[in-house]
Order: structure tokens, then C-alpha cells, then sequence
């Protein structure tokens, strides 16, 4: 836990750990109620639960989602920041990086939050990431391991963009689907028209969706808390993070030392690529020889474990992927021994990913009333149908379920956003969109990576002067 940790921390840095870590459990909490009443707004505005049960609902959904989520996108969270910096650089320095990240995120959140617009908790989450982190990284212009990862920035970009265009588009397919094929246009009514409960098999499926939203979004959006988390833990205390403890340094040592023996084995059989195969070998046997013997109470000791096992991580992998492994078994022993590697840097333990579980099932529960009034009411111009609701809630859960299992985070709120717009528009055209709505959540969604950015990067140099 934690608190076993702050010993080894000054006064002055525990208590400031302490308010990183209430403070990412805040975001969490907002992004609970910001995004998750996304989820709750079509059984809500279809009278298919009551608002109480619904939130309740959703909570719990939210909650084992990212519990039992892994952490693929968290550690797409985490490979953003210039981490082997941060793990040897002045504890002061990454303090105000970690507070920019956290202020500008909650500032923002709360903004909209407050004015009751849908804006994307992962968008302000990675602007205020990418902010902080470019201000971070002017102050080592000698250092060349100093740079954000943009090409992962731009891959989290491109799932963002995306993402709510195939939403948008799946709602409008989905909705004229079911025209075709359901005879009995009751799905087709609002609540308002019918003045009764929907039907049974109607709430059925609206509860599923909904259910599938709060899951899919607690998987995606809890693993942003995770990295989040992770950022915080790493910038403090490296030395107790840097690398997983529960990796035993001889499981480590194992897999170099089987992938230096595969990989000799392969030059001698294949002597035309043997200069590669040579290389790697090498490699993996620096590293078997640096893990055997690491000290675990040293921080460089453990650092340069970590770096190193990374770097040949990536260099095996990048091998495979330029097709220069030309041996079938040598390939079969990457691939699983990989796992080993990956597993000494790329962790959260457990009771991270409890605690950012519990703050966005809680936040779920709290302050959902301002964005659900914007998605039942606001996005068009009529009541929100049955069929919408379920359009919109399914195209959702799938877009946010898929993006998860490729490890790309997405905004829940753009996705279902846009699901409700393409649902209306399928039953009325373009003109059933109200302009004033979809023009506030266009520009929020245009602002919040600019707008951001600069707080992270304002904030960073703010903070640095009392760091």
C-alpha cells in the first residue's frame, strides 16, 4: 500500500504525494459523474429506470469494468510521458509536473461539468498530459531520452477522432435497421407519446445497453485513472515503482538468458542473418548478467533494469515487425517471452486499480443530473425514443468495448454524444438536432485539447517556482 511508502519520502514530499494521489481519486470521481451520465441518460429519459436505480446501476457496472479491466490503456496513458527522465530526475521538478496535470484535468472537468456540457473526460485527461509534459521536458534540452511520446500521442488522437464519426454513423445504420425489421413501431415512440412503462423487452434491452456503456466505460475510462495514477507514483517514488515487485528478478534473468540461447542458436543454422541474431544475443545476455545482479534498494540499480529490459523489449519487437526473424522457434520465444519482460515495467498493483474502481463507481452516483438533462433533452429537438436510446447506448458499448481491447483510449461522452445526434438524425434529419447544443459540445470538443495543453504548460512553469 501507500502509506507503507511515505517513509521514504521528506515531510514536505509525503503530504504532497498524498494530495496527488486525493486528487487523481477526485478526477476519477468527476469523470464518474461527467461521463458516466452519459450511460444513465436513455434508461433515465425512457422512464425504463428510475433515476436512483439507474445511477446505482451504472456505479456498480462502472466499478467492475475497471476492476476488471486490465491495464492496456493505462499504460497507453503511461507511455505518453518521458518516464526514464522523470524515474532520475530532481523529486521537485516532478512534483510540478504532476500538479499541472492534475489541476488543469479537474479545472477543466469541472468547467463543463458545471455548465452542463458533455465534454470528454480522456481529452482533458491527455491535453493536460501532453501540456505538462512539453513543459517538462524544455527544461532537459541535454538530455535526448527528454521528449513526449508524440507517435503514441497521435495514435490516442487518431482513436479520438474516430471514434465518435463511426459512433455517429453505427446509430444512424443501426436505427434505419430497425425500421426495417421490427413491424411494431412502439420502439419508435417516446414515453411521452405512449404516457406508459415500455414494453418489458423494450426496458430489457435498454437496461442491457446501458449496462454495456457503464462496463465498457469503467474498462476504458478507469484505466486512464490507473495511468494517471501510475504517472504520480513513478514521478515520486521510482525507486518502489520503477519496477514490479512482484517480478522476480531470476524470472527476468530466465527469459533473456532463453532468448540469448534461441537467438545463438538461430546464427549458427542461419549464418546470412546471423549479424541481427548476434546483436539481440548480446543484448539479452547484458541484461540476464545486469538482472542477476540487481539490487533492488538501489534506485539506478533498478532503473537501469528497468530501461534495459524495455529497450530490448522494444528492439525484439521491432525485429519481428520488420520481418528480420527469420526462425520459427526464435519467434515463438519472443512472443512468449516478451510477456516476462513487459511484466517487469508494465504494472499497476492492485489496490490502484481498486481505489480508482471505487472513486468513478462513487462519482457515478453523484452529479449526474446536469449532462443527463443534455443528452435526453438537449442534443434534439424531440424526446428521446426507445429505439434511439438503445441505438445510441449499443453503438457505445461496442465502439468503447472494441477500442479497449485494442488498447486505445476513447471519450465515452463523444462517442454516445454522437450516437444520440446520429439516432435523431436518423428519425428526423438533420433538422431534429437543436444547434445551439450540438454547437456547445463541437466546441468543447475543439477547445478541450488546446485549451488544456496550455493549462498544463501555464501551470507547469506556476508550480516549478515553488518547486
Amino acid at each position: 500500500m501507500l502509506f507503507g511508502f511515505i517513509s521514504d519520502l521528506s515531510t514536505n514530499a509525503s503530504v504532497m504525494l498524498i494530495v496527488c494521489v486525493v486528487a487523481v481519486c477526485i478526477f476519477e470521481a468527476i469523470n464518474g459523474f461527467h461521463d458516466t451520465a452519459n450511460a444513465v441518460a436513455t434508461v433515465i429519459y425512457t422512464k425504463t429506470l428510475p433515476p436512483v436505480v439507474a445511477v446505482v446501476w451504472s456505479g456498480f457496472f462502472n466499478f467492475l469494468g475497471a476492476y476488471l479491466g486490465g491495464i492496456g490503456v493505462a499504460m497507453g496513458i503511461v507511455k505518453l510521458m518521458p518516464l526514464n527522465v522523470m524515474l532520475e530526475a530532481d523529486l521537485g521538478i516532478n512534483m510540478a509536473l504532476v500538479l499541472a496535470i492534475l489541476v488543469s484535468a479537474i479545472i477543466w472537468n469541472l468547467g463543463t461539468w458545471y455548465f452542463g456540457i458533455p465534454s470528454s473526460s480522456s481529452h482533458t485527461l491527455i491535453g493536460a498530459l501532453l501540456g505538462g509534459g512539453l513543459a517538462y521536458v524544455a527544461q532537459f534540452t541535454n538530455n535526448p531520452e527528454a521528449k513526449v511520446n508524440t507517435a503514441k500521442a497521435i495514435e490516442i488522437g487518431y482513436a479520438l477522432l474516430i471514434s465518435p464519426l463511426f459512433g455517429f454513423s453505427m446509430a444512424i445504420l443501426l436505427m434505419y435497421i430497425l425500421r426495417i425489421t421490427i413491424k411494431k413501431k412502439t420502439i419508435f415512440k417516446s414515453p411521452d407519446e405512449t404516457k406508459k412503462e415500455p414494453p418489458m423487452w423494450i426496458r430489457g434491452i435498454l437496461v442491457l445497453t446501458c449496462t454495456l456503456v457503464s462496463y465498457f466505460h469503467g474498462n476504458n475510462d478507469g484505466q486512464k485513472g490507473v495511468g494517471l495514477m501510475l504517472v504520480i507514483l513513478l514521478a515520486f517514488l521510482p525507486l518502489q515503482f520503477g519496477f514490479n515487485p512482484n517480478v522476480n528478478p531470476t524470472e527476468l534473468s530466465g527469459a533473456s538468458r532463453k532468448l540469448e540461447v534461441a537467438l545463438n542458436s538461430a546464427a549458427s543454422t542461419q549464418p546470412e542473418y546471423a549479424a541481427n541474431y548476434q546483436m539481440l544475443a548480446a543484448d539479452c545476455g547484458k541484461l540476464a548478467m545486469q538482472v542477476d545482479s540487481i539490487n533492488m534498494k538501489d534506485k539506478k540499480s533498478v532503473i537501469d533494469a528497468r530501461k534495459n529490459a524495455q529497450a530490448l523489449a522494444k528492439k525484439l519487437s521491432a525485429s519481428q515487425k520488420a520481418g528480420l526473424i527469420h526462425d520459427a522457434e526464435v519467434s515463438k520465444t519472443i512472443k512468449a517471452e516478451l510477456k516476462s519482460l513487459s511484466r517487469a515495467y508494465e504494472f499497476a498493483p492492485g489496490w490502484v486499480i481498486l481505489t480508482i474502481a471505487l472513486c468513478l463507481g462513487v462519482g457515478t452516483m453523484i452529479g449526474w443530473k446536469r449532462i443527463v438533462v443534455t443528452i435526453g433533452e438537449k442534443i434534439g429537438k424531440t424526446h428521446l425514443t426507445y429505439a434511439q436510446g438503445a441505438s445510441a447506448e449499443l453503438c457505445a458499448a461496442a465502439t468503447i468495448g472494441i477500442s479497449s481491447a485494442f488498447a486505445a483510449p476513447v471519450s465515452t461522452t463523444h462517442v454516445l454524444s454522437s450516437g444520440i445526434a446520429g439516432s435523431m438524425v436518423a428519425q428526423g434529419g438533420v433538422k431534429n438536432l437543436q444547434r445551439k447544443t450540438i454547437k456547445n459540445i463541437a466546441m468543447a470538443w475543439l477547445l478541450t485539447l488546446p485549451v488544456t495543453i496550455a493549462l498544463g504548460w501555464v501551470l507547469f512553469h506556476f508550480f516549478h517556482l515553488f518547486m
